[in-house]
């Protein structure tokens, strides 16, 4: 099974979606379901388009059914976006990979390319297992956490990956208590051998402070979501030195 290389240099990006904020980003509240929806696949077809390398499916009020086929049209809009219309639907091949918060079920059956787990979600050792015995290659297990002991923990339980935070302060992350700060960003990175993306409160202006600390990458819903010009972020972050 294949793992980022956290000795790669380019920065990776992860947009975390929540329609909710962005229907209120927008101005104006969608009137139906099915806008907020529309509105939310858009927004990842310009971020597949744009270059993002993983994009997180994080609409926790969703049921089953819903998430589930929510995400299967995900992965094949970012199948389509990232090659032009041309890629043929395989969670392995596509450039922007569909991850899918907490609900490993939903990925596996939507062939998304990987589940981001909680801290209080299934252990990433068990989801790991649960992933062998479908024989599914190339899943991604990420998993967020709040302390070193958490990163080292979800590390030895096989995650691929890990967010940390809140790295700064943040609506989204504010259940979480006070922002991490980078101190304690740079104690996980050199800590832990696989990529950390740092997450909470990042913008334009300190990404590059998050990447000094060791980060792999960012994580981020507005940094993104609220984007005007997707390809301009995406092309200025990519362009941050590490």
């Amino acid at each position: 099974m294949s793992r980022p290389n956290k000795s790669e240099r380019v920065p990776l990006l992860c947009y975390v979606t929540d329609r909710r904020s962005l229907v209120s980003a927008e101005g104006s509240k969608a009137r139906h379901p099915l806008d907020a929806r529309k509105m939310l696949l858009e927004k990842i077809a310009a971020a597949a388009a744009a270059g993002v390398d993983w994009i997180q499916i994080r609409e926790k009020d969703l049921s089953g059914k819903e998430c589930s086929s929510f995400t299967r049209e995900a992965v094949r809009l970012a199948a389509r976006s990232s090659s032009g219309g041309t890629a043929k639907v395989s969670a392995s091949s596509i450039s922007a990979r569909i991850l899918v918060n907490d609900r490993l079920d939903v990925a596996l059956a939507a062939q998304a390319s990987g589940v981001h787990l909680g801290e209080k979600s299934l252990p990433a050792g068990e989801a790991r297992r649960l992933v062998s015995s479908f024989r599914y290659e190339d899943f991604l297990i990420g998993v967020s956490c709040h302390s070193l002991e958490a990163a080292k923990a979800a590390e030895r339980g096989g995650a691929n990956y890990l967010f940390f935070g809140p790295v700064f302060a943040t609506p989204s992350k504010a259940t979480y208590g006070t922002p991490q700060g980078l101190k304690h960003l740079t104690k996980v990175c050199r800590a832990v051998a696989v990529p950390v993306l740092a997450i909470g409160g990042v913008t334009m202006e300190n990404a590059a402070d998050c990447l000094s600390t060791g980060a792999s990458g960012i994580a981020a819903i507005r940094l993104f979501q609220d984007a005007p010009d997707m390809d301009a972020v995406v092309s200025a972050l990519r362009n941050l030195s590490m």
